[in-house]
């Protein structure tokens, strides 16, 4: 019996590693996309996987992998992420474009890519990880939320796009999640990053990684619309206990 095939964007490190590790446990043939080819091979390679070089931002890019994949039952889009603290007043626009690009527009051109191969395989499944930056704001986050918000309305408006369709739609909404998400944000900062996650007990990618596989590994007539998955400590965006 042919294993089901799973995609994985973002797959060079954090939850997109993660997520590969725990769909490879759980039988599926994984297919690992992310920019960066030495990291993306060493995951593939000790999970059995394949690595195939992906940049959600160049539609070529998108195209090339989607045609390395010759079919599809799992679509993960996690590649995406933020960039900067700006105010409003402060806003660099350059980073507010790579956001939405990488956020929103390469989970729209990687769900266009391979949607037909997800249908076509009788049971698909669409995992979008946003963030509860999806349905919250604070302050200096701006582009990030306004990426998020956007992204998580693309994913919800597929789910009523292709009702009836064998095709499933989970979005898992992260709040602090303990991965180089912080470090990207603030340019490499590491002080600045750690101190993100000071004096509570955050998410791990691997938490975020159960999740997901637990939702595309449900029955197929039962559909997790959204995930709402924080740490015990953090109740918002703006609202943690730390020690």
């Amino acid at each position: 019996m042919n294993k089901r095939t799973a995609v994985v964007t973002g797959a060079s490190a954090g939850i997109g590693a993660a997520t590969a590790r725990h769909l490879a446990e759980a039988g599926y043939a994984v297919v690992l996309g992310a920019r960066r080819a030495e990291p993306l091979a060493e995951i593939a390679s000790a999970i059995g996987g394949r690595a195939v070089v992906l940049d959600v931002t160049d539609p070529a890019s998108v195209e090339a992998f989607a045609d390395q994949v010759p079919e599809c039952h799992v679509l993960v889009n996690n590649a995406g992420g933020a960039r900067g603290l700006d105010r409003v007043a402060d806003a660099d626009e350059a980073r507010w474009q790579w956001m939405f690009d990488a956020n929103v527009l390469g989970t729209l051109r990687m769900t266009k890519a391979l949607m037909p191969k997800l249908i076509a395989s009788g049971d698909g499944h669409v995992v979008t990880v946003t963030s509860i930056a999806a349905y919250e704001v604070y302050d200096g986050g701006s582009g990030y939320t306004a990426a998020k918000h956007a992204q998580s309305a693309l994913h919800r408006t597929l789910r009523g796009e292709y009702l009836g369709q064998p095709v499933r739609f989970t979005e898992v909404l992260p709040g602090m999640v303990e991965t180089d998400f912080s470090i990207n944000r603030f340019d490499g900062d590491a002080a600045r990053a750690e101190a993100v996650y000071q004096g509570l007990d955050p998410l791990t990618a691997d938490d975020v990684a159960d999740v997901i596989a637990f939702a595309v590994t449900r029955p197929a007539h039962v559909n997790l619309d959204q995930i709402v998955m924080k740490p015990r400590a953090q109740a918002s965006a703006t609202r943690a206990h730390r020690a």
